[in-house]
This record gives structure tokens, sequence and C-alpha cells, in this order.
């Protein structure tokens, strides 16, 4: 069985519905064809970051794309330490 995907729009949209419709959540899941635990993941996603609540496959909220990008440049720095450190280890040994 092959997943279903939901855009954001669609998201923000049954969100909607729920908080400012005056409606049940289970009664829009069950309009919408989705279960109510997707609903109110949803529903805490949105009430946890609105502008950034789903960001789609791939990409990801700005705090995350950053502490990404900084973990990558720490790995980079570290292995570029690394290899100088066995190089001034090899240049440093006395000739016999």
């Amino acid at each position: 069985m092959e997943r279903r995907k939901f855009d954001a729009e669609f998201k923000r949209e049954a969100v909607r519905l729920i908080t400012s419709g005056g409606r049940k959540a289970s009664e829009v899941a069950r309009d919408l064809g989705i279960s109510d635990n997707m609903l109110h993941r949803w529903k805490q996603q949105f009430a946890d970051d609105p502008v950034h609540a789903f960001p789609g496959k791939g990409h990801l909220k700005p705090e995350d794309e950053e502490l990404r990008r900084l973990k990558k440049q720490l790995a980079d720095v570290t292995e570029e330490r690394d290899i100088l450190k066995k190089a001034l280890a090899i240049f440093s040994k006395k000739p016999r």
C-alpha cells in the first residue's frame, strides 16, 4: 500500500478547520479521510511553529538547516586538524 502525501496547504487548511471552524477533530479527519492521530499531530506541529510548520520532504526548518551546516563544517575542520596532526608527526621525526 502506498503512503499518501499531503502538501503543506492541505495540512494548514485541515488544522484551520478544527481551530477556527469550530468542528471536532474526529469529524474533520473523517471528512478528509485521514486518521485522528495524524490531524492531532499536524495541529501540534502547527502550534509549535506556525511559520515553518510543514517544510516538506527534503527541506528543513531554517534552524535545522543551520545546525546541519554547522555540524558538517565541524566535521570538515576536525578532519583537516587530524590530517595536519599526522603530517606534523611524520615531518617532525628525526632522521636516523
